[in-house]
């Protein structure tokens, strides 16, 4: 029964061999037996599934339906466990090595896993690429937006956190559904997404590595050399000394030290700061991957809907900007977080059967969600020293990846 309407089982059959057995006798059914004692077996013959929306999924190519059905989300939580995983490594490669180095070294495996899961033969090696695919993904991202806050200066960080970072990101996701829309086979919709990685090129030749970061390890000259030069590109006229003599004896001094999560962990303050973060991390990405995964479940055309999906994150960027500019970092926090989470309660508090209520109350669940998104990497970021921020928004992000694992299983919950 499904909705109150008997329908057939698209998972199990009755078992042919009894029923051709009872039919080469004439045995007439509910009649001579009861059908409904029959014995079911599986559909061992496979799935014919419709071609309406897609060519090829993975799970109409590795049959991920019935009893196979746990492997969607599963797939989709061993992406976010490469994405913990590597979460925590970056940051301390960071931290180590330099923001430059560690940001092209995950490009590299972002693009090179994608390139890779193109060939996949089963569902386990896909799992297994896609693993390496969040781990790079992921991390590139967190490295770039330290690397941002640490070479700008605090009002150009903030239109950066905003418009920079995330919005050329929800930009990305507007083109996805785009593409995918015209290309419906999985295979042919990751060879733009490996493509993109050619992006990167460029990068290297015109993004520097952090002032912050070299001066932390005592590299003065090639501090001084990048601030001078970007003061040139500025038509600003760079100050004979860049760093004070103090400075520089104080940085020689700790250039040797090594930084890296004991320091967190042996710091009363930094603990309890990274903990309360992680937690808030924890919350908003809950509530933020699962209303993303769960856009292909609202009603309407699953392309229009990916698409509106990311076009709300165009103002919720906007408005985050706005409130990071002339409101408190507390409020701006907690006001994004309150908002989403009321009105994702009001898709079951409001009785109604209308059908575009409930996906109108999503969209501002995911405006507000997303806004809060985009507020708790300025925030945290702006909490950690120098020389542990790397790795302190590593062990943020790592716990963040706790809510993004389960929640393709709170999905799956709902069916």
């Amino acid at each position: 029964m499904v909705d109150g309407i008997s329908k057939s089982s698209s998972c199990s059959r009755l078992n042919l061999d009894i029923v051709r057995n009872y039919s080469q006798n004439n045995i007439i059914p509910n009649v001579d037996v009861n059908v409904s004692e029959i014995p079911l077996e599986k559909c061992l013959d496979g799935w014919t599934y419709s071609n309406e929306i897609y060519q090829s999924t993975i799970v109409t190519e590795w049959d991920l339906v019935c009893d196979n059905k746990y492997k969607l989300p599963l797939s989709t939580s061993i992406n976010y466990i490469g994405v913990l995983v590597g979460a925590f490594i970056s940051g301390q490669l960071s931290d180590r090595y330099g923001r430059r180095p560690a940001l092209f070294l995950m490009m590299i495996l972002q693009t090179v896993a994608i390139t890779a899961q193109i060939f996949s033969p089963n569902w386990e090696i896909f799992c297994f690429i896609f693993f390496f695919v969040g781990a790079g993904g992921f991390s590139n991202y967190t490295i770039a937006f330290v690397l941002g806050t640490e070479i700008l200066s605090p009002k150009s960080r903030v239109i950066f956190c905003s418009m920079g970072v995330f919005m050329s990101s929800a930009m990305g996701y507007l083109a996805m559904p785009a593409v995918a829309y015209f290309l419906r086979d999985w295979r042919m919709l990751l060879i733009p997404m490996a493509a993109s990685g050619l992006i990167y090129v460029p990068i290297w030749w015109l993004v520097p590595e952090s002032p912050r970061w070299l001066l932390s390890r005592g590299r003065v000259e090639e501090a001084e050399a990048i601030l001078i030069g970007a003061a040139k590109s500025n038509n600003v006229e760079p100050p004979k000394a860049i760093f004070t003599q103090a400075e520089i004896d104080d940085t020689m001094s700790r250039k040797d030290k090594k930084y890296n999560f004991s320091v967190i962990v042996s710091s009363c303050n930094m603990f309890s700061i990274t903990v309360l973060c992680s937690m808030l991390w924890i919350v908003v990405t809950i509530g933020y991957y699962g209303l993303v995964l769960n856009t292909s479940n609202l009603n309407g055309d699953p392309f229009l809907n990916c698409f509106l999906s990311g076009l709300v994150q165009l103002p919720a960027y906007i408005i985050a900007l706005l409130l990071l500019q002339y409101c408190s970092r507390h409020l701006c926090q907690s006001s994004t977080l309150f908002f989403g989470g009321v009105m994702i309660l009001c898709v079951h508090i409001i009785p109604t059967d209308s059908e575009i209520v409930p996906v109108l109350l999503e969209i501002l669940g995911r405006f507000g969600m997303t806004s809060a998104f985009c507020v708790v990497y300025t925030f945290s970021s702006e909490l950690f020293p120098t020389v542990i921020r790397s790795t302190a928004m590593g062990c943020c992000s790592m716990a963040a990846r706790i809510g993004s694992i389960i929640s393709p299983f709170i999905i799956y919950l709902g069916k």
